[in-house]
């Protein structure tokens, strides 16, 4: 039987896929689950321990440079054409707003001479499959005084008010983001292009935040879903950056949140999976099947209960029932309870989800999770900011 090595986070790489694919392609599959900078150091060094690379799509800046995956054969996968436009063009509609950052459609395509681009070739960098539109989440009871929910904004992470029940996402390439649509929300600074910045913007980011730091404002920086959670299942966080499942986890437990539509727009990540260059033969075959598969249906499905959306929504509109798909995709209440990826009762009946429908929350991107051309330069600043809080309030 065949072994197939897939490296990413918890963030997919989740037990029921796992027993679900090995019934359904007859291999043995192993989920090497990591967070998610150790997943992309080892995806860069070694990529002779894995064999599909499952991560982001700015992860690719740096394995593709690197020579660590080899590019995917369009033609090899049987449904690639019903995958949509979202990270073929970098938007579902012409009049949707073009994200900055690391928009997948540009890093999508192998060109002719090796490079990555959005001019359509027959293989690809990444097979793009999972994706969404994150914020930040508050407790809606903690709310502070002239402040309004349907005024939100990123600014909101910087405002005194909040102050010391703030947290942040500890990774540079994604907690830099947040921060600087802060910054820049608050009317701090302003920013050329934010997904991209130079390193002049860089230092004007990084000397706001660690002022804010030596004040006590962040109380937290986080790096995985588990972490996230207790911050914000303690009495001592009121305001933070947040990934679905978290959110999911939240509702969960009975904590009242709300998922913010800041007006200044989403920061977006779109995922997927890669090849490794040391895949070859059966095992390449196998990898192939296992393409395939996640664009069945049943796996965007599970994705779906998630919170999150996957390449081509409609193949998996067959096995989410009609209430589910209403909820989830287009925005509506739900009709009736219900189940979360691991089959118990997550979303109530009346529940809307924050932000709208797949269109909706898709077409008001601000940024997209970046890796930026001064990103070793970000990475050291990103550490000053990091240890200025230390006197107040230990990392977690």
């Amino acid at each position: 039987m065949i072994t197939l090595r897939v490296l990413g986070t918890s963030v997919t790489l989740l037990e029921c896929l796992r027993v679900r694919a090995e019934q359904e392609l007859g291999i043995h599959l192993v989920y090497q689950v990591h967070d998610v900078e150790q997943a992309q150091r080892i995806a860069v060094m070694q990529p002779d321990s894995y064999d599909l690379y499952d991560q982001w799509f700015h992860n690719v800046d740096f394995v593709w440079p690197a020579r660590a995956i080899q590019p995917i054969d369009t033609r090899r996968i049987a449904l690639w054409h019903e995958i949509n436009d979202l990270p073929k063009r970098g938007r579902l509609s012409a009049n949707d707003r073009l994200g900055s950052g690391s928009v997948p459609s540009e890093r999508l395509f192998v060109q002719h001479d090796g490079s990555l681009g959005s001019t359509v070739t027959e293989r690809i960098s990444m097979l793009p499959l999972t994706h969404n539109a994150d914020s930040f989440a508050y407790r809606p009871e903690r709310l502070p005084e002239g402040f309004r929910p349907d005024n939100e904004s990123w600014g909101w992470l910087l405002d005194p008010a909040w102050r010391a029940r703030t947290a942040l996402q500890s990774d540079a390439a994604i907690g830099a983001l947040d921060a600087a649509l802060a910054v820049q929300g608050a009317g701090l600074a302003r920013f050329k292009d934010i997904g991209n910045m130079s390193i002049e913007e860089i230092d004007v980011l990084a000397d706001i935040l660690v002022r804010k730091q030596k004040e006590g404002h962040f109380a937290a920086f986080w790096s995985d879903d588990e972490e996230a959670a207790q911050l914000m299942l303690s009495p001592n966080i009121d305001i933070q950056s947040l990934w679905s499942p978290t959110l999911m986890r939240l509702h969960r437990a009975g904590v009242k949140y709300r998922l913010a539509v800041p007006r200044e727009g989403y920061r977006a990540w779109f995922g997927g999976l890669s090849l490794s260059r040391h895949a070859q033969g059966p095992v390449l075959d196998a990898a192939y099947a296992y393409l395939n598969w996640w664009l069945s249906g049943w796996p965007g499905a599970v994705m779906a209960r998630q919170g999150y959306y996957i390449g081509n929504p409609a193949r998996s509109r067959d096995h989410l029932s009609s209430a589910e798909w209403d909820y989830w995709y287009a925005g509506q209440p739900a009709r009736e309870e219900l189940l979360g990826s691991d089959s118990l009762p997550l979303i109530d009946i009346g529940d809307v989800r924050d932000g709208g429908s797949y269109e909706q929350r898709m077409g008001h991107i601000a940024v997209w999770n970046s890796v930026m051309d001064e990103h070793n330069y970000l990475v050291r600043r990103w550490g000053d900011i990091l240890r200025a809080g230390l006197k107040n309030f230990p990392r977690r």
